[in-house]
């Protein structure tokens, strides 16, 4: 077996179903369950149409760089999105089974595990993927503590220059999961700058790109930002998007890379041994996905509601805010996380997700300590519901 396995952790909803084992939940509440990032909102009728149109491709073998004209989709979504003036979709994108297999196959592919002593930069708190890929890769994860006081963006004075000269791969969550919180362009310019100076590879992952509440201020992405910093090529970076959020298919598992030609083009070569065509139905529907906006503003007004009809419940001594961006509330609780949580599942039949499940102890804290998840994906009635239960829970501490 491989070794390295024994060093993954258990996942984090792992960790909470162990942490309820025992637990039995007040049987005159219905139960409510907020813990997991999964959309709940509709498919889109126009994805379906397309993906049931094009069941005939189901009898041929897919092309791992996959269709041309889905490329093309891609690419003309990102220069909408973006402002971008270019991006070829022939080597600078590359459909992929959804961000998550692709941000641990990348880690794969970049990570010289042979040298000794590899390093991969991760946000904290963070998606566990990130964690995983590195130590599968040979490498071991470092952590950027993301600060209340800061926003929650990641603080990059934490690692001293002798860390920062073995860190091959450095993973970026903008807006972030779970905090919401979203890299702004001097942000971008401060990763370039260190990306420039010991030449690691920049993973953003942006599958939260498009779930935000102020149509005026979409988040800046890391394509943007190099463009707008001047990045010819996108020099070690790519990003990583999903149609899971934007358009409320979890189940297609879509999404892309894009960004470096050079890097792409290594990518591609993994993925060719690894398996990891998109089957041509999938691609089709991908296509109609990408080139339609309605659905994904109709999505943002919804989780906008959302927040809007959420946010006046959560009273002191807890605290949340509107986040920059995604579906999550990050809430700060006045006991552990992980007694809130369990006590809320028992008193409420309420389920979040402990902060602390999310994040590593680093630099002396666990940035997760004390907070909760809450992701609003259940319907407004639900998640209304939810936040009042948690507001009389929350009265007795």
């Amino acid at each position: 077996m491989n070794p390295r396995l024994t060093r993954l952790q258990p996942y984090p909803f792992e960790k909470l179903r162990a942490l309820l084992a025992g637990v039995v939940p007040n049987p005159e509440l219905a139960p409510i369950n907020l813990s997991i990032g999964e959309p709940k909102h509709p498919t889109p009728m126009l994805v379906r149409e397309a993906l049931a149109a094009a069941l005939d491709g189901l009898a041929a073998y897919p092309a791992t760089a996959g269709l041309p004209q889905l490329r093309e989709a891609i690419a003309d979504w990102l220069k909408r999105r973006y402002a971008l003036a270019q991006i070829d979709p022939a080597t600078q994108v590359l459909p992929v089974n959804g961000s998550r297999e692709a941000l641990f196959a990348f880690a794969q592919t970049v990570i010289d595990g042979a040298s000794g002593g590899a390093l991969v930069a991760c946000p904290n708190p963070f998606y566990q993927i990130y964690e995983g890929a590195a130590l599968l890769a040979g490498a071991n994860p470092v952590f950027l503590n993301a600060h209340p006081e800061r926003g929650f963006r990641i603080d990059l004075t934490e690692l001293p220059e002798a860390t920062w000269r073995k860190v091959q791969l450095l993973y970026a969550c903008s807006p972030s999961n779970p905090t919401g919180s979203v890299l702004h362009l001097d942000d971008w310019r401060r990763l370039f700058e260190l990306s420039d100076r010991y030449g690691f590879v920049i993973a953003s992952d942006e599958c939260y790109s498009e779930i935000y509440c102020d149509e005026s201020r979409p988040p800046i992405g890391a394509l943007q930002a190099a463009r707008e910093l001047g990045r010819d090529g996108f020099p070690r970076l790519v990003v990583f998007s999903s149609l899971s959020k934007r358009s409320n298919a979890p189940g297609m598992r879509s999404g892309f890379v894009a960004g470096d030609a050079a890097l792409l083009k290594s990518f591609l070569l993994y993925r060719t041994y690894q398996g990891g065509a998109m089957g041509v139905a999938t691609q089709r529907a991908s296509i109609a996905a990408w080139r339609d906006e309605a659905h994904v503003r109709e999505n943002r007004r919804l989780y906008a509601e959302k927040y809007a009809a959420a946010l006046p419940l959560v009273r002191k001594p807890l605290e949340a805010y509107l986040p920059e961006g995604g579906f999550y509330l990050w809430m700060r609780t006045t006991i552990d996380d992980r007694e809130f949580a369990r006590e809320l599942q028992r008193q409420y039949n309420v389920l979040v997700l402990p902060g602390s499940y999310l994040a590593r102890d680093a630099h002396g804290i666990n940035p997760g300590r004390n907070f909760v998840r809450i992701a609003l994906v259940a319907p407004q009635a639900d998640c209304l519901e939810a936040m009042q239960r948690i507001e009389r829970f929350s009265r007795q501490f």
